[in-house]
C-alpha cells in the first residue's frame, strides 16, 4: 500500500504491535500484520492447517503482495512475525528487527494477557529460544533496540526509514 514499504519484526514481546500502533496513532499506515494477514498454514506451501502453533503462524503471501502493489500511501508499515517472511521479505524497502534483552523480554511476557501468544508460561520457553538463536528473524535486517520508550523506538524506526515527514 506504500510506495515504500517497511517490515518490522522481532520474536513475540519485542514491541511490534505496540510499534504498530503508534506509528497508526502519528498518521502512518501502519499494517498489524499478525491481525491483518495472519493465519494458520504451512510454511512453505501455504496450505492452510488446524495446527495452532508457532511455526504454522504465516501470512497470506498473496495479501502482501497486493498490499505492497497498491501505492496509495507514501509509505506502509508492515508489523508482526511471520514464519513464512522468507516468501515475501524482499518485497521491501527495508526490515527493521526488534530486539530486547531477555529481562526486558520476561516482563513483557509475565505482563502479556494469558489469551494472548506468549502469555502462558509453557510458551516462555520457546520464546526464551527464539530470543537466544533467533531462527525466526529476518537475518540482515537493521536491529532497533525496543528496550527504549515506545516513542524513542518509532522515532528510531522512521528515522531510519527516512520517512521522518511527521
Amino acid at each position: 500500500m506504500g510506495i515504500r514499504n517497511y517490515l518490522i519484526e522481532g520474536v513475540s514481546g519485542t514491541g511490534k504491535t505496540s510499534v504498530c500502533n503508534e506509528l497508526q496513532r502519528r498518521g502512518y499506515h501502519a499494517i498489524h500484520g499478525d491481525r491483518e494477514l495472519a493465519y494458520q498454514g504451512d510454511p512453505e506451501t501455504g496450505t492452510g492447517t488446524d495446527s495452532a502453533t508457532h511455526e504454522n503462524h504465516i501470512w497470506h503471501v498473496d495479501k502482501v503482495k497486493a498490499l505492497v502493489a497498491n501505492q496509495d500511501e507514501a509509505v506502509t508499515f508492515f508489523c508482526g512475525g511471520s514464519r513464512n517472511f522468507s516468501k515475501f521479505i524482499d518485497l521491501f524497502d527495508g526490515v527493521f528487527v526488534l530486539e530486547v534483552d531477555l529481562d526486558t523480554l520476561n516482563r513483557r511476557l509475565y505482563e502479556r494477557p494469558k489469551n494472548e501468544f506468549g502469555g502462558k508460561k509453557t510458551e516462555w520457553e520457546l520464546i526464551a529460544r527464539l530470543h537466544q538463536t533467533k531462527e525466526d528473524i529476518p537475518k540482515n535486517g537493521i536491529i532497533i533496540d525496543a528496550t527504549a520508550p515506545i516513542e524513542h523506538v518509532v522515532n528510531e524506526i522512521v528515522r531510519q526509514s527516512g520517512e521522518n515527514k511527521r
